[in-house]
């Protein structure tokens, strides 16, 4: 039987289908000689032969779904047939949450569910405004003296501090936050790594010695009592399991703790520095959010959050999800052989303009207006579907909405540059600095 930990190389009886299409190899080499991003080759897959099709870069054709109906069926309905095999931030994350397969993947969601949901989610609320309110003060010294700022970087300051106080109970300290830039440095650097993993944990050695010090650091103040003015965090969740479950060594704990952070971070920065840009843009949607309600409303609540839910449709957090095919199966009436590998690809999915009108359009009211967006489930998924849904979408949702809720009325950017092309890596990211300075409002 086929599990995540391995292919089962017996044969398998084969599903009925019509063969998936595949893009000719002779668009793939122009592809290649363009050097182009692998975004490039994955539009024209789509474009040309719909949204279940393939493309070869090896022996092997990979598939690329992006039909919502069968994205249910690859990441919601049949999760066992098409499983997660590796995490590109492997070398970063270890066997964290996000990277982990099979039963111990298992055990570590059901673990970390809890804290995301519901009661949980309660427990950080004070954190995560605490963290806007900081970010606030520090807009309101910046408009006040005129001094620029980076709006890329100020988003990952507020969301570093933001899941740190979650993780630990102490709020972002200078130090701390100097070290844990690294984060980010890694994440930039994985798409260009040597394919060797020594290589390429060697090529960001430097960088990740800063990080597991960190790790450590906050693992052993969290063992030796110490919480932090919030009282206990995340990390103390972790650390209660360990003295029940030998499996959460110190090394899984780094491996969880590393994963929130970038988890925790990485993509909620990205996602609230690609909305300021779409707002510069379109300066109305700032407006008619604000106009939507009063401060504190529920009115003004939804219109912000669709703010945020637009640019994830542009933008979205988990813009490929790779997954690899145990068992052959028919997907949206096309035979996928076992073995095969599958990549669903969200992005392209919300860019489809037979699901969503004028597609590249920043449009937020298709989140506020009765049937402005379609229905199915396999439409719009910025952090995925199904089991393997990223557990922090709720905290990704609620610190964004809180934060916009103080910035959006106090404080308009204007940008003295923007950048001009997107970076394609774990996230879709600017790619370049955003400079700007403030105006309040």
């Amino acid at each position: 039987m086929a599990t995540e930990a391995g292919f089962d190389p017996r044969p398998h009886a084969s599903r009925t289908g019509r063969p998936v299409p595949e893009l000719d190899s002779g668009l793939v080499e122009r592809w290649r000689s363009d050097r182009a991003e692998l975004v490039d080759l994955l539009t024209v897959v789509r474009e040309r032969l719909g949204g279940v099709a393939a493309f070869r870069l090896g022996p092997n054709p990979t598939v690329l779904v992006t039909d919502p109906r069968a994205v249910q069926h690859v990441l919601a309905l049949h999760p066992d047939r098409y499983v997660k095999r590796s995490h590109r931030a492997r070398l970063l994350i270890g066997d964290g949450v996000l990277a982990a397969t099979g039963e111990a993947w298992k055990r570590q969601r059901r673990l970390l569910q809890s804290q995301f949901t519901g009661s949980g989610m309660r427990r950080y609320e004070q954190r995560i405004t605490d963290a806007a309110r900081v970010t606030a003060e520090r807009w309101a010294g910046y408009a006040r003296t005129g001094q620029p700022l980076d709006v890329g970087r100020e988003m990952r300051s507020f969301a570093l501090d933001t899941i740190w106080r979650s993780l630990t109970g102490h709020p972002l300290d200078a130090a701390t936050e100097h070290e844990l830039n690294s984060v980010a440095t890694v994440v930039a650097a994985l798409p260009t790594l040597p394919a060797d993993a020594g290589d390429a944990r060697d090529a960001v050695a430097a960088d990740l010695a800063r990080i597991d010090a960190v790790a450590h650091h906050a693992i052993q103040a969290a063992r030796g009592g110490e919480a932090g003015p919030d009282g206990p965090g995340l990390l103390h969740i972790l650390l209660g399991a360990a003295a029940e479950r030998p499996e959460y060594t110190d090394r899984l704990i780094r491996d969880e703790l590393i994963t929130l952070l970038v988890a925790g971070h990485e993509t909620t920065a990205t996602t609230l520095t690609w909305l300021y840009l779409l707002l510069d843009r379109h300066p109305a949607a700032r407006e008619q959010a604000l106009a939507a309600g009063a401060p504190g409303s529920a009115e003004r609540r939804r219109a912000v959050q669709a703010l945020v839910h637009e640019t994830l449709r542009l933008y979205p957090s988990a813009w490929i999800l790779p997954r690899y095919a145990t068992e052959a199966d028919t997907l949206a009436g096309y035979a996928v052989e076992a073995g095969s590998d599958v990549v669903v690809c969200p992005y392209l999915t919300h860019r489809d303009p037979e699901l969503w009108p004028d597609p590249e359009d920043f449009d937020p009211r298709r989140f506020t207006a009765p049937d402005g967006r379609p229905t199915h489930p396999g439409s719009y998924l910025p952090f995925g579907i199904g089991p393997r849904a990223c557990l922090g979408l709720q905290f990704a949702l609620r610190e964004s909405t809180v934060l916009l809720e103080h910035l959006l009325p106090a404080h308009t950017p204007t940008f003295h540059s923007v950048p001009t092309k997107a970076a394609y890596s774990i996230t879709v990211r600017p790619d370049g600095p955003t400079p700007a300075t403030l105006t309040s409002r």
